[in-house]
């Protein structure tokens, strides 16, 4: 099985749009988000027009999509950035697709775009992606007790951070460019 993951395209609309839609993967997706066809087809022209700040990327298994992920840079000086809507059809799921995309995009965001920090929130409800984060490396930074709104309940929000330290190498990532000092 090769895992694979690329800047997602215009021709990948339907997929997202379907994937985002499932009635398995949906509940468990942040409640502000793109979710009409033009809104995350803006979002994929986003990506590919600022692809240091924002990007959208789909995860591949052996050539077929199997997933979406996505990151914004949050903060240019400081070459943090926020990453979620990781999302993987269930037709994929139990052969940890979404752990090795989860490398892989770490690893492009650290060594391509030089960022410094990652981070991201989970909605505390859901274990399997609390489970991921922590198999992928994350480290838990603490919870924002009942947070959110979400299926007609206050969940909690489960804070996760990631520097390219807790992967096992210290070098330190270049600045972005044009990045003040």
């Amino acid at each position: 099985m090769s895992v694979s993951i690329r800047r997602a395209r215009a021709d990948d609309l339907d997929f997202v749009v379907e994937l985002f839609a499932h009635e398995d993967v949906e509940p468990f997706l942040a409640v502000v988000r793109a979710t009409e066809r033009s809104e995350i087809l803006g979002e994929i022209e986003r990506s590919e027009q600022e692809p240091a700040a924002f990007g959208v990327f789909v995860i591949e298994v052996d050539g077929a999509r199997a997933g979406t992920m996505r990151f914004e840079l949050t903060n240019r000086r400081s070459r943090i950035a926020h990453l979620g809507g990781l999302a993987v059809h269930p037709s994929f799921r139990g052969r940890k697709v979404a752990d090795t995309a989860a490398r892989l995009f770490q690893r492009h965001l650290f060594d391509e775009l030089g960022l410094h920090r990652l981070e991201m929130e989970i909605y505390g409800f859901n274990e399997r992606a609390i489970a991921h984060a922590e198999r992928a490396g994350w480290v838990h930074e603490g919870v924002r007790r009942r947070a959110y709104w979400r299926n007609e309940q206050w969940v909690d929000g489960v804070r996760y951070g990631l520097v390219v330290d807790d992967l096992g190498e210290a070098p330190p990532s270049p600045p972005l460019s044009g990045a003040a000092a």
